[in-house]
Formats: C-alpha cells, structure tokens, sequence
C-alpha cells in the first residue's frame, strides 16, 4: 500500500467512525516520518547503526560523567534524508550522531536509564556535525565493544499517533476510538523499527508522557495539570529499535528514543534532546 492510499484510508475511516469535527482534527495529527532500513545493493545510503563515528578532531567523545564513555548507536546524514518531507526542521546538511550510555560498563546500569534517571539525559546525547568539518574515524573507546555496521536506506512514510498519545488525547476528547481505525492506526505504524521525525511508535505508553515527567520532575504526579500540556511540547526526533543485524538489544527487545521541543530543533539545540528507552 502506497503512502497516499494508506493517507487516503485513514481519512476514509476517521470520516466514517468520528464525528466529522473530530475526525478532521484527529487526520491533522497524521504526520510523515522516515524509516531507516538496511541498505540493499543499488539503495541510497543515508546513514548507519554502529561501527566506528567520523567525528571532528577536536570533538570529544561523549561520556557520561561518573559513569564512563557512551556507546555509539547510528549517524545520519542530513543532506541525504528526504528532510523537506518531514514537518520538523532538521538541517539540510551536516549529520546527526546519536550515542548512549548501553550498560556495557557501570554493571549494566543500561536497564535503568530511562527518562527519570538522575542527570541520565548525558546517558544519551545527540552531537550534530556540520557539512565541511574535517572528521575522523574514531576508534570504540577501551572497555566498550561497537556494534555491527549496518548501512541503512530511507523511505517516507506516514505515521499516526498512538493510543494514548497526548495530542490525541486531547483530539479526541473522550471519544472512543472503534477497533477498525484502531486495527488501522497499528498496520500504519507496524513494527516499531528505526524512524526519524513523525510519531513515536511506543513500545509501551505514550513516550511523550515520559519525557513531560521528567521535565516536571518525576516526583509530579501523573494527574499534575501541567502534565498533558508539557507532553504535547514534545515530538521525535528519532528512534532507534533492538536489530539482530547491529547485534543491538534493548532491555527485552525494546527501543530508544529522543525527542525535542520544536523550538530546539528550529535552533539546532540537540544538546536539549531528551531520552527515554523502554522495552516489552
């Protein structure tokens, strides 16, 4: 099924399950997204789990202080992303590399670093590097073992928001989604999989949700009335799934995720990405 005709389905029954002014704000909260997939022979190559980062001479690797040097995870390259089809503003150029604190050291402290961890948001940093810079190859810093290189291609798809999910929430306002726009909603999304802007496919509930109590301090509780409006501030930047190819696992077959508040990424501020990683 092609983007539109999969566009043009939701449309179809949002229209026939939703009342008609629901139904129109919840099909404005469709969103494109772009799948990471490995590259096959003849595919564009737009970036890559593992292996070794090219990074500036004078960039330091990133570690976590007091806890050791983060692992790296996949770099995209910017200029090879289809970005003007996406709806946030990531730069035409340069790359994005993303890094995380994986449990390899610290006695697996892996399997607590989530949103809430204390100062964990340096367990899991973004570092963009601009078109032009003079790189280099680095190698995995000693006590850490690099994942598999995966080359990996990019193709636009269409996202929606999962049940739960804060915007939608708010759409829908009490309204009761019916199993087949909901049966829908899951074949769009499918697989959780490795995706750069549009919806988080959670692996649990609403990542947004996460990140708002992280930011609210996750002694708030989950009915603070700040809660709902921080979380609809948040949106993907990307995510990264468990792959037998990279030799990645997360938790129990889980995934990573980092999100920003449009104004950074208008900014170019990945330094105020947020994380959180959930798993089955």
């Amino acid at each position: 099924m092609t983007q539109s005709s999969t566009e043009a389905t939701l449309h179809a029954l949002a229209l026939k399950h939703l009342p008609a002014d629901v139904a129109e704000k919840w099909i404005g909260l469709l969103r494109p997204g772009v799948r990471l997939t490995a590259a096959g022979d003849g595919d564009i190559v737009v970036g890559k789990l593992g292996g070794q980062p090219a990074l500036p001479e004078g960039m330091e690797w990133p570690v976590w202080e007091g806890h050791g040097p983060l692992s790296f995870i996949a770099s995209v390259d910017c200029g090879a992303l289809p970005v003007r089809e996406l709806d946030i503003a990531l730069p035409d150029d340069g790359t994005l590399a993303f890094f995380y604190f994986d449990g390899q050291l610290d006695e697996g402290t892996e399997a607590f670093l989530g949103s809430d961890a204390p100062h964990g948001c340096a367990g899991a940093q973004v570092l963009y590097i601009a078109a032009g810079a003079a790189v280099v190859e680095r190698p995995t810093p000693e006590g850490l073992d690099a994942y598999s290189e995966v080359a990996l291609t990019a193709r636009v798809t269409l996202t929606a928001p999962s049940y739960g999910h804060p915007g939608a929430e708010e759409v829908l306002g009490g309204v009761d989604v019916p199993d087949e726009l909901a049966d829908a909603v899951g074949d769009v999304n499918g697989d959780i999989g490795h995706l750069v802007g549009g919806h988080a496919i959670p692996v649990q509930g609403p990542v947004e949700d996460e990140i708002a109590h992280s930011v609210l301090g996750p002694g708030t509780p989950w009915n603070d009335p700040r809660h709902a409006p921080e979380a609809r501030r948040w949106t993907l930047l990307a995510q990264i799934d468990t792959d037998d190819d990279a030799d990645m696992m997360w938790g129990d077959c889980g995934a990573l995720y980092w999100l920003m508040r449009p104004e950074d990424l208008a900014e170019g501020r990945f330094d105020r990405a947020r994380f959180t990683m959930q798993c089955c």
